[in-house]
């Protein structure tokens, strides 16, 4: 049955283990994000910010807690589910860009699509359309070590919007960057917001997390 949010978790537990001792980073935690939202989620090393984004996206399972996207349970897909969920309904954005030195631009974009199995032209043709909306068009076919760190991490979002995803996820997407670059990312977030993309960001800036609709602090268990 539909909830009516995008994402929905429900009293969500996730520890792990360092050495004997266990250590709980996330316990009972509720959260509803509506379609259309800009979240961000701020707090100190250590309180599962990132832990938390992994769960969201279907990378790293809770210890408990159900995690609905759209109404539907994500942990309970089997693995082609999950696959599918990771690769066309969430787009990853990390702090480091991660891309494939190896490739240009525009090939590093449509790698998602081409694991989907869409035909390379296809492919082709719509990271050529993404790159222009982040305003990278010019960049298509440099190599990522001939990029600045603020055009890698355009390319790197421009990567993550290729299967049109309902979800972006962001972690530490700027702790990289330079105060001027970081908030030419934090507004390319922004633009794509608007234009209809969810978007869950954490941060450390808290000038940048102030300026979402909604923040989130995550303090230690």
């Amino acid at each position: 049955m539909m909830s009516g949010y995008l994402v929905e978790l429900i009293n969500i537990n996730k520890t792990f283990k360092k050495g004997p001792a266990v250590i709980n980073v996330l316990s009972d935690f509720n959260l509803r994000v509506e379609k259309g939202q800009f979240i961000s989620i701020v707090g100190p090393s250590g309180v599962g910010k990132s832990t938390l984004l992994h769960i969201i996206g279907g990378l790293e399972r809770p210890d408990s807690g159900i995690v609905n996207f759209e109404g539907e349970a994500v942990y309970k897909q089997k693995n082609a589910g999950l696959d599918s969920y990771r690769n066309n309904e969430v787009g990853f954005v990390f702090q480091f860009h991660y891309l494939l030195n190896d490739f240009t631009a525009i090939e590093n974009v449509m790698m998602p699509a081409l694991i989907g199995k869409i035909s390379r032209n296809e492919a082709a043709k719509r990271a050529a359309e993404i790159l222009e909306k982040v305003g990278m068009s010019d960049r298509e076919s440099h190599y990522p070590m001939e990029l600045s760190g603020g055009e890698q991490q355009r390319v790197a979002v421009a990567r993550a919007l290729m299967n049109n995803p309902k979800l972006l996820l962001a972690d530490e997407p700027t702790g990289n960057l330079d105060k001027k670059n970081s908030y030419g990312v934090f507004e390319l977030f922004k633009k794509l917001n608007e234009e209809g993309v969810t978007v869950i960001l954490v941060t450390h800036d808290e000038h940048l997390s102030g300026l979402s609709d909604k923040e989130i602090k995550l303090e230690k268990v």
